[in-house]
């Protein structure tokens, strides 16, 4: 496929897809009119790699997890290291942490809320 349907496909911006090319983060082949192609398997690599990036991980760490991960064609890599692995771990712990305070946050703002919607409670407008 070409880098327009892998972007429709994927939701992700053509510049994106290239920028990912350039980081090494996805291959294409080009044809004779120097025009990237894509396989199906693209398709489930740009969704993991936006993933990752929510995530709140680099180009540099997600460079060094994809070759580690199972793509639908392929088989995971042997270049998951100790230090790799420790690495992602810290990283889900970054994760777990955010979630905890923006649960927190939620909390604050459903006594916030729940407070203000307490009958005789209305706001004098200005």
């Amino acid at each position: 496929m070409r880098i327009g349907e892998l972007a429709r496909r994927t939701g992700v911006s053509e510049r994106s897809l290239r920028y990912y090319e350039k980081q090494q983060l996805l291959t294409s082949e080009r044809t004779p009119g120097g025009q990237r192609e894509y396989g199906e398997w693209a398709v489930d690599r740009v969704i993991r790699i936006q993933v990752l990036f929510a995530a709140g991980l680099n180009s540099t760490k997600i460079g060094q997890l994809l070759p580690c991960m199972r793509d639908p064609d392929g088989a995971p890599s042997d270049r998951a290291t100790g230090l790799l692995v420790a690495e992602l771990a810290g990283e889900r712990q970054r994760i777990d942490r955010m979630i905890a305070d923006l649960v927190r946050t939620r909390d604050v703002l459903d006594e916030v809320i729940d407070t203000a919607s307490q009958p005789g409670r209305e706001t004098a407008a200005a």
